[in-house]
């Protein structure tokens, strides 16, 4: 009785205001910092520090305020920061079974679903991240091996340039073609040309994705998916572009599928269609075609995007610094003349070179925060508990950046991956791949590429700017660090 006369004391104004204290006092109860959890700024009820921005600057920054090791809170879920080389070592390397699963990301999940490759877990991953590994093994030891892919698709690519006849023009989508070509020939068994009207469009739709998932407002997505869904936003647009990609995808294994000859598989999709019949009593391994589809998406997206990225800043780098690019120049001609093509057997006897393009990577800094990882079992790192489940974020930027490691972090100097007598030398910071059991899947594939595309690229032609108009060194923050949009004169030598 008593509880009821209180109830009817209520207005409307009085009953909003029990509702909202009633559910502070449960966002503060559900959402209560766990014990000794890594430090972070104070968050907002209900909303966490979704006004925070997740660039590498702001997470630079707040490393500083907070150490090494602290976490955000996003909607209701916490997420971890790792920054600093010795520290990202610590989570990836020396701790290599407590940080690498994968979290269920909304803004992705609509497409990948935690299957494939990329965000998968578990018993599926392990077998399908094994399988890909075997397969692009032993297509690069086979006798049309990746390299020869890479020589033929290097003089393609330099006829695209050569048909520019020295005046400006924009390479973005003509490096990323040649780059995509080399994953496609591994995942279709064929290129495509320039001029491939389909292909561009897909390149497009993928490009417009990485720019779009790094903005602030897609990330809102993560945060809230239940209410973003309905909601107009780039979310709606990556979700669209996807769709389109996997309807292109799925064609392609369709064909696959008309003409497929077990006995004589051509490339991932046909090894991939002989698997499924081989792990019929292996479901949770996943091999069935929703999963190829996401797996091609997968090797399409690792086989492109970063390698096509770091030879758009070398461009960029090759212009800003003329006399590196004499220098390179000098060792092609030197070690190599121009009566062939650069081969990977050169680039032992190309020290400079080498170290120009891992500098490249180095500055270009390409995916500066990783892809979120989560924490594989209940851990500590820097002296904080991490309970299972955690998502984590390694901050690649802060390690390739990292004033201990590198003697001028700030400046683009080859000089860091070169010994007293000028012969190349290994850094243990350079994670531009990542470390550990996620690293890179096409890493050795994406250095092949870099080494070939740049060294034909510099053999046959000088790169200059359009007058009065110098490419920019400050990047485009999406999902990766990108140049900005820019023009070359690519001048025959």
């Amino acid at each position: 009785m008593i509880l009821l006369a209180v109830l009817e004391c209520f207005d409307v104004k009085g009953w909003l205001v029990f509702i909202f204290v009633f559910l502070l006092v449960v966002d503060i109860v559900r959402n209560r910092t766990p014990t000794n959890f890594p430090p972070g700024p104070w968050s907002v009820p209900f909303l966490g520090n979704v006004f925070t921005g997740l660039d590498f600057k702001t997470i630079d920054k707040m490393a500083e305020d907070y150490g090494p090791v602290f976490s955000l809170r996003r909607g209701s879920d916490r997420v971890v920061f790792i920054s600093g080389y010795k520290m990202v070592k610590e989570a990836l390397v020396n701790q290599l079974d407590s940080f690498y699963d994968r979290p269920i990301i909304p803004l992705f999940h609509v497409t990948f679903k935690g299957i494939g490759i990329t965000l998968s877990n578990g018993h599926m991953w392990k077998t399908q991240r094994q399988f890909a590994h075997t397969h692009l093994r032993y297509f690069g030891e086979g006798k049309k091996g990746l390299e020869h892919y890479i020589q033929l698709e290097s003089n393609f690519l330099c006829e695209a340039f050569r048909e520019e006849q020295g005046g400006g023009f924009n390479p973005h989508y003509i490096l990323n073609n040649a780059v995509g070509n080399i994953i496609s020939f591994v995942v279709f068994g064929h290129r495509f040309e320039y001029s491939d009207e389909n292909f561009q469009k897909l390149l497009r739709l993928a490009n417009e994705v990485v720019i779009l998932s790094g903005s602030a407002r897609a990330q809102l997505y993560d945060a809230f998916p239940n209410i973003m869904k309905y909601m107009p936003g780039p979310h709606q647009t990556i979700h669209s572009n996807y769709h389109q990609i996997t309807d292109f995808l799925h064609a392609e294994v369709v064909k696959h599928q008309e003409d497929w000859d077990p006995e004589d598989p051509r490339d991932y999709i046909d090894t991939y269609l002989t698997e499924i019949d081989k792990r019929k009593e292996d479901p949770k391994a996943g091999f069935n075609i929703e999963t190829l589809v996401v797996c091609t998406l997968d090797l399409i997206e690792a086989g492109m995007e970063s390698a096509a990225t770091t030879l758009r800043w070398a461009l960029v780098y090759m212009m800003n610094y003329p006399e590196i690019q004499e220098k390179v120049q000098a060792e092609i001609d030197r070690v190599i003349g121009q009566s062939r093509q650069p081969t990977m057997a050169d680039r032992p006897n190309m020290p400079f070179t080498d170290a120009v393009i891992h500098e490249i990577q180095r500055i270009g800094n390409i995916v500066p925060l990783g892809f979120p990882k989560m924490a594989s079992k209940d851990s500590k790192l820097g002296g904080y508990f991490i309970p299972k489940g955690t998502a984590v974020n390694t901050n690649l930027s802060s390690v390739l950046f990292d004033k201990d490691e590198w003697e001028t972090p700030n400046t683009f100097n080859p000089e860091h991956f070169l010994d007293s007598e000028g012969q190349f030398r290994r850094r243990d910071a350079f994670l531009p791949f990542s470390a550990g059991k996620r690293a890179c899947l096409g890493e050795h594939l994406a250095r092949m590429e870099l080494f070939l595309f740049f060294s034909s690229l510099l053999q046959r032609f000088s790169l200059s700017p359009v007058p009065g108009d110098m490419p920019s060194l400050e990047g485009v923050l999406g999902f990766t660090h990108s140049p900005a949009e820019f023009l070359v004169r690519a001048l025959q030598r």
